[in-house]
């Protein structure tokens, strides 16, 4: 079909969010198990967030990664689908998609093991601009600008 070439990594990216779930809760659970200061069983209310500074840093940048997943992502997928929609999701939107999810799986393995912020600064930024590159694509297709 014509432009739904861009859907692939539209579910590549939706997979490598749930591959950081699984290796968010692998981390995540056998540390709140081994924590004095943790009570799964009878604590209340509360968001992950409040796990900061209980749980071992490298075992929250996996929690940490996995709800910038739900961020930003959210808008690629949004102008991914309507690129398909209209028929605009090969070619040059396909792999500004793909480079779009290679930069934010790039930017998930910086955060969750070494969590260097000036590199994960300098990946989020590049794939941003090309987000604004495929904003921009589906901008001048939606509206039929002529330039």
């Amino acid at each position: 079909m014509i432009g739904m070439q861009i859907l692939q990594p539209v579910i590549a990216l939706a997979i490598w969010t749930m591959v950081m779930w699984a290796w968010m809760y692998a981390t995540r659970i056998p540390a709140m198990s081994k924590s004095p200061n943790v009570d799964p069983v009878n604590k209340v209310g509360g968001t992950g967030k409040d796990l900061d500074g209980i749980l071992p840093e490298s075992v929250q940048w996996k929690a940490h990664n996995y709800n910038h997943l739900h961020e930003q992502p959210t808008v690629f997928y949004a102008v991914a689908i309507v690129l398909a929609i209209i028929g605009q999701g090969d070619g040059m939107n396909a792999l500004l998609a793909w480079m779009y999810v290679g930069l934010r799986v790039m930017h998930s393995l910086v955060q969750v093991t070494a969590n260097r912020v000036l590199v994960r600064f300098v990946l989020y930024a590049v794939s941003s601009v090309v987000l604004i590159a495929l904003i921009f694509h589906a901008t001048i297709a939606v509206f039929d600008i002529h330039l």
